[in-house]
């Protein structure tokens, strides 16, 4: 596959650069300041404990899922294959990176195929901007024979990337046609920096029935495309922080917010049951996934997707719940940081630590 594109190479600066973020101790993030509250002689047998994740109508072997990555390049196409071959053997759920790319530049799409080649009866979600027209999502569904698109909203990177995009004037106009078009439901998803309260509520105006808040904390872009302006005098770094992190947008999500989805500096399946206890129907990971993958393929990540979804059941049944959805009744503690937002977005973290009293018998 020849790749002559400059947008086509900077597929290869992404992975490297977000290589590079993940390849040092796992920050603090506003996971941490989430506690759920232990009840000794409430926990069930594991036995009695069901994985499955009801996500709109569909329902998903496990509620954590492989996040849109990368992908239009000889490198990232190896990448895709591997996290395909994973996505196949562990029945998880797996989004591409952003196909734009692959529909201007036809020769880069072998990067994108190869998950439903490696994955044909897996959940396969496309991944496209929310700058390209309805006639571009129905062609990037249609290139991967897709699922669900994944229309990704990313106007802080844009801002920050020396060739983006500076106008977003257009965006949510394109989301209702894209909504509106598309054979297949759509996710909105933000990149990185999160998903309001007011923006949820717009996106629901729009059509959009899915929303995954994708919180600041994982891969962060605006450092990534930061990095990339080598030479210039413009440095974005003083925006370091910026945005929301997936617990935060979803403890601020209004009552007509889309089914939501969580994604951003997911760590390991605790943080997924955090983020399911704070209201998420599954959860994307994607910074813990592509170091594994870059270390040693399927064949290192498939014995650690199997330990996640063990993990993940051993951690329901010592809270007492037997589904992912039953998380929304446990007990939550919130501190740090993230209380400090929840008490200025007026949020009742007092109802939050006391919700389990209403299920009791």
């Amino acid at each position: 596959m020849t790749v002559d594109s400059r947008r086509a190479a900077r597929k290869d600066d992404h992975v490297r650069l977000a290589e590079q973020q993940h390849s040092v101790p796992a920050p603090r993030t506003d996971f941490d300041d989430l506690h759920v509250v232990h009840h000794a002689l409430e926990a069930v047998s594991t036995d009695e404990v069901d994985l499955t994740a009801a996500v709109g109508n569909w329902r998903w072997p496990v509620p954590f899922y492989v996040n849109g990555m990368t992908g239009g390049t000889e490198k990232t196409a190896q990448i895709n294959r591997e996290l395909a071959i994973t996505a196949a053997e562990t029945g998880m759920p797996i989004a591409s990176g952003s196909i734009s790319v692959a529909l201007d530049e036809p020769d880069t799409a072998a990067g994108f195929t190869v998950i439903r080649q490696e994955n044909p009866h897996g959940f396969v979600m496309a991944n496209l901007g929310a700058g390209r027209s309805a006639q571009d999502a129905v062609r990037a569904v249609e290139l991967l024979g897709a699922d669900a698109l994944q229309l990704h909203l990313n106007a802080v990177q844009e801002t920050v990337m020396p060739e983006g995009s500076r106008d977003f004037s257009t965006w949510a106009r394109s989301v209702e046609q894209i909504v509106a078009a598309c054979p297949v439901p759509v996710i909105v998803k933000e990149v990185g920096f999160g998903l309001s309260r007011r923006t949820l509520s717009t996106l629901a105006g729009l059509g959009v029935q899915l929303a995954d808040v994708s919180g600041r904390g994982g891969t962060d872009f605006l450092s990534i495309e930061n990095d990339r302006r080598t030479g210039s005098m413009l440095d974005y770094s003083s925006l370091s922080g910026f945005g929301q992190s997936a617990p935060a947008c979803l403890l601020d999500a209004p009552g007509d917010a889309p089914e939501l989805l969580a994604s951003g500096g997911v760590r390991h399946p605790y943080d997924v049951v955090k983020a399911l206890a704070c209201g998420a129907r599954a959860v994307g990971v994607a910074g813990v996934f592509l170091k594994t993958v870059l270390a040693g393929g399927a064949e290192a990540l498939v014995p650690l997707v199997r330990a996640w979804q063990e993990q993940t059941t051993a951690v329901l049944g010592l809270l007492g719940v037997r589904t992912p959805a039953e998380l929304t009744q446990v007990d939550l503690l919130v501190g740090g940081q993230l209380a400090e937002f929840c008490h200025l977005r007026g949020i009742d973290l007092t109802r939050l630590a006391h919700r389990s009293d209403r299920y009791r018998s």
